[in-house]
């Protein structure tokens, strides 16, 4: 059985991690994904340690780039040169998609923005990873998923416990959304396409991502519903997060209040409380200010308990409680292993895991991940692809228009 997007061909022009990751999921679907570098090569080849902690990190073991950029061909094209230039047409020329995140005011430049590529190439699809947006003063402006999506698009601000500090989210926490919703689009472009003939021009930009992602707080905020909040004084106490006695944070959503609030007080302990019809109705609760006095109960009765022993009698009693989770605890997680949400990496030194895309498919069995090759690893294939022959390729390396396989101690000079 093909994977779904087998014979779909997409050039990719990425740096980072939004939009490169959306180049790795249209590959793990099937897609022949040309990623296209500058000499020195994406970022995120050579600078982890300060985006993931990662102090070492080799040509055998990068996974903090394989992650956004497994299941593409590596090509190295100096594309403010005649012969790097003509390569990368020649290139959208046969492709469906283009996906890029270089700022428009750099495309233009270069020749690559959508109105040129548009009319000369009609069918091609262009994806475009943004900051701000496309329109407006800041459509040029720098961006990261930090600013635009945590700060910009009102996660940080929104999400603080306000008695708090903003949480400190991993890196690329808006960037890898961002990159399933600018699939979502082209995907959605390549079918209107195949029905027109006529390619579309398809972006994201990270603080839209983080504004839809936060809708119902943009939705309930204009009735009054005010951000942020403390989890002394949320909307329902019972969807919450509480501490076990032996010290860690379990997660309960029990959205019924007035339903389950007597099943909590018995598993708790607290049948005492059964007759204070204040606290059973969640409107009283939240009429009369009640909501940290009910969390006080709470916090007490989850302490009396270790984090097992509270799973395990809300899951007894099919009430959703779940453990909030580090990456430790998913790496021994039976349903993200069972499930394929995350899968192993085989480095020669070992395997990792590394989470897979979020979306599954029945005819098709998830994809082996697999680590990627250096920069410009397919650099000569690809252009014998494209027509050209050995001696014109040893030109275009000779003049610095292209770039061969280059190791990462050459690129980081050591």
């Amino acid at each position: 059985m093909s994977l779904p997007l087998e014979g779909v061909k997409v050039v990719d022009l990425t740096t980072f991690l939004a939009t490169p990751t959306t180049g790795r999921v249209l590959g793990e679907w099937g897609a022949d994904v040309i990623k296209v570098e500058a000499a020195k090569g994406d970022a995120t080849r050579t600078n982890q340690a300060p985006v993931y902690g990662i102090p070492d990190y080799t040509d055998e073991e990068n996974l903090s780039f394989d992650v956004a950029n497994m299941h593409k061909r590596f090509i190295s094209l100096n594309l403010k040169s005649e012969t790097g230039a003509e390569v990368m047409h020649k290139l959208l020329s046969e492709a469906d998609i283009f996906i890029t995140n270089t700022r428009t005011k750099s495309l233009a430049k270069m020749g690559f923005d959508w109105e040129t590529l548009h009319a000369k190439y009609p069918r091609l699809i262009m994806g475009h990873g943004l900051g701000y947006g496309k329109k407006g003063p800041e459509k040029d402006a720098a961006g990261f998923d930090v600013t635009c999506y945590m700060g910009r698009g009102g996660v940080f601000g929104t999400t603080v416990d306000a008695d708090s500090f903003p949480m400190i989210p991993t890196n690329g926490y808006g960037d890898f959304q961002c990159s399933m919703f600018l699939c979502s689009g082209l995907l959605a472009a390549y079918i209107a396409r195949e029905k027109t003939g006529v390619g579309d021009y398809v972006t994201c930009a990270l603080e839209h991502g983080a504004i839809y992602a936060l809708s119902v707080g943009m939705i309930s905020a204009q009735y009054g519903n005010k951000y942020p909040k403390s989890r002394l004084e949320v909307n329902n106490p019972l969807n919450n997060v509480f501490k076990s006695g032996d010290d860690k944070w379990v997660v309960l959503c029990l959205p019924e209040y007035d339903r389950d609030w007597p099943r909590v007080l018995k598993l708790i302990g607290r049948e005492d409380l059964l007759e204070d019809a204040d606290l059973a109705s969640i409107d009283a609760v939240n009429n009369k200010g009640l909501s940290p006095k009910v969390v006080k109960v709470l916090d007490e009765g989850f302490a009396k308990f270790t984090r097992d022993e509270l799973l395990a009698m809300f899951k007894e009693n099919d009430m959703p409680c779940e453990p909030a989770q580090t990456p430790e605890d998913v790496y021994k997680d039976q349903n993200a292993i069972i499930n394929e949400y995350i899968k192993p990496v085989h480095y020669p030194k070992g395997d990792r895991w590394c989470p897979t895309a979020p979306v599954q498919f029945e005819l098709n069995e998830t994809a082996e991940l697999k680590p990627t090759g250096m920069l410009g690893s397919s650099t000569e294939d690809v252009m014998r692809d494209l027509g050209y022959t050995d001696e014109q390729i040893a030109a275009a390396e000779a003049d610095g228009s292209v770039c061969g396989a280059r190791s990462l101690d050459e690129l980081l000079g050591r």
